[in-house]
């Protein structure tokens, strides 16, 4: 059974980790989500949950305004051809729905089969805000404690530093 945003909250507990959740309508696109956070300071992203033909998995989460090229990450990670994961295979690793990625799945990843890959520019913000596993909420965490609680799943990360978009 997949983990519940309370399952999150008392691993985060348990960890001593501070968090902070602001509740709000289900957000689909980065778009909506920039609607609805008011003053929610601090790094926001967007959530890739990839596959190649080999069934290898990607969980990638840069800044939410970074250009994700999928043909050029294909070659940085020496994937193969990228797609993206299926409904079906995203619940069954992450514990998610489509909308809802999250770095937070990972701790539904316990046979560790996902890669995790982060935006260096992300990850250089402080606080970081994730979904706790559902789109109708957001989480702050400190950057220092994601670290650590990407720690406790056992997953590395790998660090890609993704540019910005160029405005439209």
């Amino acid at each position: 059974m997949p983990a519940t945003p309370d399952d999150l909250f008392q691993q985060l507990d348990d960890l001593g980790i501070a968090h902070e959740t602001h509740w709000h309508e289900p957000v689909f696109t980065v778009a909506e989500s920039q609607e609805l956070r008011g003053a929610l300071s601090g790094g926001h992203s967007k959530n890739l949950f990839l596959k190649n033909k080999k069934g290898q998995l990607w969980l990638v989460t840069a800044a939410e305004d970074a250009a994700v090229d999928l043909k050029a990450l294909t070659k940085t990670l020496e994937a193969g051809r990228l797609s993206f994961g299926k409904p079906e295979l995203l619940l069954e690793v992450l514990g998610v729905e489509p909308g809802s990625v999250t770095p937070f799945g990972l701790l539904n990843d316990t046979e560790q089969r996902v890669i995790f890959v982060l935006d260096e520019r992300l990850a250089a913000m402080d606080p970081l805000n994730f979904h706790p596993l559902v789109n109708n909420a957001t989480t702050s965490i400190s950057t220092a404690d994601f670290r650590r609680l990407l720690a406790a799943t056992g997953h590395t990360v790998l660090a890609i530093d993704f540019p910005p978009a160029e405005p439209a």
